[in-house]
């Protein structure tokens, strides 16, 4: 099964199942998913701007994640 593209509208819950490394990553920058504390519903960009963050530190978060996820295969 393919996983999901990491972009902004991708639902929390899927990305934490399909890419485990982004529950340590999210929680290192301040943003909450489930595991992390907070449940958390809704996409990337939704958890992000709740915690202030503007279009440009999401785009930067997810080309990290992107390239994480391109590094952990």
């Amino acid at each position: 099964m393919k996983k999901p593209e990491i972009t902004k509208e991708i639902f929390i819950e899927d990305l934490i199942k399909n890419y485990v490394f982004s529950i340590n990553f999210l929680s290192q920058k301040g943003v909450t998913c489930i595991p992390c504390g907070d449940p958390v519903c809704g996409t990337l960009e939704e958890a992000a701007k709740g915690k202030g963050f503007d279009d440009n530190v999401i785009k930067k978060l997810v080309e990290e994640m992107k390239e994480l996820a391109a590094n952990d295969n």
